[in-house]
């Protein structure tokens, strides 16, 4: 079986015989993601509930199970296209760093914090273009209780609601959150896949059982425990991207600091990481996912060729 290579490392893999295509990563990138998002949905829509309730949630106010599903189709429609930007924009990167600033070393076999962490910002500020209008979509459908008559019978009847009555910046709200969020998480998140990845790789090898298996282990290991810290660091604005996103359009202008400020005056420090428990439940499994299926369906591809 052939190697797995890392994320950021497979985007822009070359030799001799085999180069990564940008349609490579369209294929992987949009399967990884789809998984992704079928698996973590129901854990999302959940967090959306808990962030805009002024109230305990109870079993029966989240619905059914197939409620916890609702606004599924705009993540997963979009996420081939997610993915393919998130790997495209940190393959350009990658490559211009090793061009101008430092060339890769033979002594490591993973790009340095450094690397990592601002081409992972780059990429997590090209896709926030893509995300910002796809959250706004998702939210809103995600908060309609099964109750009450839906203001949207889906995303697409969403997009043409908002663009119709608030142009297409209706789609933006709450952008400003969104690369406050965006820019360190991935920052953070591919420097730390890289750095978990590594250690565990090590102590596999250094206890004389590295194997394929082993190697999968340690890219799903790897993953789950770099989104989860993400989401650490960066849920309050989470929070308050998800509150200005599913305010009323005919509500105030706010900006991230009052939002923060009045969640807070409101419900305490302690509301600012409502949610947080399920969206680590969440985290651990859907970036455990996506990584080694990302890497799986890419080393198959470039075989293929």
């Amino acid at each position: 079986a052939p190697e797995i290579e890392d994320i950021h490392s497979a985007a822009t893999m070359s030799t001799d015989t085999k180069e990564v295509s940008v349609l490579h990563d369209l294929i992987a990138g949009g399967v990884a993601g789809s998984a992704s998002v079928i698996v973590g949905h129901p854990f999302d829509t959940i967090k959306v509930r808990l962030q805009t309730s002024s109230t305990a949630l109870s079993l029966s106010s989240v619905g059914s199970f197939f409620s916890l599903f609702r606004g599924l189709t705009a993540p997963l429609s979009i996420a081939a296209v997610i993915n393919a930007l998130v790997f495209a924009a940190y393959g350009a990167s990658s490559r211009w760093w090793d061009q101008n600033v430092s060339p890769p070393s033979d002594d490591l076999q993973h790009d340095t914090w450094e690397k990592a962490f601002i081409c992972g910002t780059y990429a997590g500020f090209c896709q926030s273009f893509v995300i910002c209008p796809m959250e706004v979509l998702k939210c809103r459908l995600q908060v309609q209780s099964s109750s009450e008559v839906a203001a949207y019978r889906g995303p697409t009847d969403a997009a043409r609601a908002i663009i119709r009555s608030q142009g297409f910046e209706g789609l933006y709200r709450g952008f400003g959150c969104t690369l406050m969020r965006e820019l360190p998480a991935y920052g953070a998140y591919f420097a730390m896949y890289d750095a978990v990845k590594d250690r565990a790789n090590t102590y596999f090898d250094s206890h004389g059982s590295s194997s394929e298996q082993h190697r999968w282990v340690c890219s799903a290991f790897a993953g789950g425990v770099s989104g989860s810290f993400t989401w650490i660091i960066i849920y309050p604005f989470d929070v308050i991207k998800t509150r200005i996103q599913t305010a009323p359009f005919d509500a105030p202008r706010t900006t991230t600091l009052s939002v923060g400020r009045s969640i807070v005056a409101e419900h305490g420090w302690r509301y600012m990481f409502r949610g947080l428990g399920i969206t680590l439940v969440r985290a651990f499994p859907v970036n455990g996912i996506i990584f080694p299926v990302y890497e799986f369906i890419l080393t198959h591809l470039t075989n293929l060729d």
